[in-house]
């Protein structure tokens, strides 16, 4: 699923105990009536936020979760959230993609990153 608007907010990282980190972005719609929808980017997808500013127009892919959970009253309650899974700059007329730096590195020699490593599979 996709939406379509310009960037009003961008928080810092939260890093959590665990170990876990997201960052959120709030992306105002482009619609006759425009709503700001708060967008989940977790783990190393926090880092699709790095190139961008508020007030940018930007295309985000994203996927629609849900959870169950149970109070300690055994209420039964439903949640959702809304999570970015990538991120393309809509610029006039065009739209240019947002990588995580870490998806884009490449080797900087012609040699395969698996030369050095021996081949020990029994296959």
């Amino acid at each position: 699923m996709e939406l379509q608007g310009t960037i009003k907010k961008l928080t810092d990282i939260q890093t959590f105990a665990s170990g876990f980190q997201k960052r959120e972005m709030v992306l105002m719609t482009e619609e006759q009536y425009p709503q700001p929808i708060n967008i989940e980017f977790l783990q190393d997808k926090a880092d699709l936020l790095n190139n961008l500013a508020e007030g940018e127009k930007v295309k985000v892919h994203i996927n629609i979760r849900g959870r169950e959970w149970t109070s300690p009253q055994n209420e039964v309650k439903y949640f959702n959230s809304i999570v970015g899974w990538r991120v393309e700059k809509v610029e006039d007329g065009g739209i240019e993609p947002t990588v995580a730096a870490s998806s884009t590195t490449q080797p900087t020699s012609d040699k395969s990153v698996f030369d050095d490593e021996e081949d020990d599979l029994p296959f």
